[in-house]
């Protein structure tokens, strides 16, 4: 029998201890984890290594001469446990958000009402990178632009949630969900039974109904594909599984062509028609006559198709504008303008560094700040400045100067703790949760789960499993 002694977080909130001892929610497990030997316990832990090594499940980090280094997703087998309670908040707060977040890009792209009203500046549209007049008017199914988010929350200090970012274009990380399920039943299945944990199984099928839900030809059974980059991609190994839970071809932008205004894939028996595209392909590789011309990932007349309605992509171009941190900071007013609602999940507190004002108040406060590039993604383009040195703070404040408009500040918060099993102990690490919300002609469906991202690092704050994060399996308690 292993002795756990519990590790209280001094700055934030622990989702397995408190002063008072174990929460609830996680006692029964608590209870079966002692029951394990150490030995037990790194057994377990090295069986669900090897089962990841096994199956591939892996992931590309990049060095700074972008030479791939292809590692397996490092997982701790102690699971982190949300009670239904606080999933229901997690629910409902993002169903609003996604809700607003449509409607703004359904608007932006469209009639502008927001930025007419003055809710918007004019120009922080206009400035943003992934704005993209191309799609301007465009006719989309349902008037649905995120079919697919990743939503990034963190919980505070009292354990209640913000949302830290949202993922709108290609958000990636769901295939670990599922694995990690499955890793975690297989070795802990009488505790997994026991336990009355919500099922997250169903989210192949239900993305596979929504997006043949969007075909522009009304036939049984429309030609859906998923579009990857390629086998160098970081999230290859998440193409190929997706593609073949939901029973779909993969192909790569070599095997569509488009003609008189429609896609088609090649195939040995001659051109098969596709009705919709599940790309994940960043929008400016999509087609080199409107893009990058020099990309060979994408489909010469894509965007043509698009235009005419022949052909759905999934996500809807253009998304990028409504995940850009500094739009971010406009969430919650566009949920009060479109919704007449109070936003039930709350932002981070964000400063914008346009605002001479709150620049002044960052630029005092440095040290307690987190400083985010606005359209870097990953754990990239960001300084913590409670760990920066001097030199680099003043690097950040002359790089803000010179453009504000690239940047965001945020007070850095503690983000909640979870147990991790590391050398045969609990140890506290800090995580993040992705829970993946997919949107359709019935509205917004979120399976009860999602991807708990862990800093392995001691003390770290930075979950990206480019900087060394790992994840948990997540149980949502019926």
């Amino acid at each position: 029998m292993t002795k756990f002694t519990p590790e209280l977080n001094a700055y934030g909130w622990d989702e397995m201890f408190s002063q008072e001892g174990i929460r609830a929610s996680y006692r029964p497990v608590f209870e079966k984890l002692k029951s394990f030997s150490n030995k037990s316990l790194s057994t377990k832990q090295k069986q669900a290594s090897d089962m990841f090594m096994n199956q591939g499940i892996t992931f590309t980090v990049y060095s700074d001469d972008e030479k791939g280094i292809e590692r397996i997703f490092p997982f701790d087998i102690i699971p982190r446990i949300i009670t239904q309670e606080d999933w229901q908040i997690v629910e409902n707060g993002i169903k609003q958000r996604l809700t607003a977040l449509n409607l703004f890009l359904e608007d932006v792209y469209n009639q502008q009402n927001i930025i007419k009203d003055g809710i918007i500046p004019a120009g922080l549209i206009a400035s943003c990178p992934h704005y993209i007049q191309e799609v301007q008017g465009i006719k989309l199914p349902y008037d649905i632009h995120v079919h697919i988010a990743g939503i990034d929350l963190i919980r505070g200090a009292k354990g209640e949630f913000y949302v830290l970012e949202d993922n709108l274009r290609c958000p990636s990380g769901v295939s670990y969900m599922l694995e990690n399920r499955e890793i975690t039943k297989r070795i802990f299945p009488d505790m997994f039974a026991a336990s009355q944990v919500s099922m997250v199984s169903s989210y192949p099928m239900l993305f596979h109904n929504i997006l043949v839900s969007l075909s522009p030809r009304n036939i049984s059974n429309p030609n859906v594909v998923l579009l990857t980059p390629g086998v160098y991609n970081s999230a290859y190994y998440e193409h190929t599984y997706l593609a073949r839970k939901m029973g779909i071809p993969l192909v790569e932008g070599r095997d569509l062509v488009v003609n008189n205004n429609k896609v088609y894939m090649k195939t040995t028996s001659g051109l098969k028609q596709v009705d919709v595209i599940y790309r994940r392909l960043d929008d400016e590789y999509l087609d080199p006559l409107v893009f990058k011309p020099d990309s060979t990932l994408g489909i010469p007349g894509l965007m043509s198709a698009y235009r005419q309605g022949n052909v759905a992509l999934v996500n809807a171009v253009g998304n990028g504008v409504a995940d850009d941190k500094a739009v971010y900071a406009y969430v919650p007013d566009m949920i009060k303008y479109y919704l007449n609602e109070e936003p039930i999940l709350n932002n981070v507190p964000t400063y914008r560094m346009e605002n001479a004002d709150e620049r002044e108040l960052v630029f005092k406060n440095m040290d307690q700040m987190v400083i985010k590039e606005t359209n870097q993604s990953g754990g990239y383009g960001m300084i913590m400045g409670n760990k920066a040195t001097e030199e680099e703070l003043e690097e950040a404040k002359i790089a803000i100067v010179n453009n504000p408009r690239n940047f965001i500040a945020q007070p850095i918060i503690q983000l909640s703790t979870v147990p991790c099993l590391i050398d045969g102990k609990l140890k506290l690490r800090h995580v993040d949760l992705r829970p993946y919300a997919l949107c359709g002609p019935k509205g917004v469906e979120i399976v009860p789960g999602g991807l708990t991202r862990v800093a392995l690092k001691e003390g770290s704050l930075v979950v990206n499993s480019s900087q060394g994060g790992g994840s948990k399996d997540t149980w949502i308690l019926k």
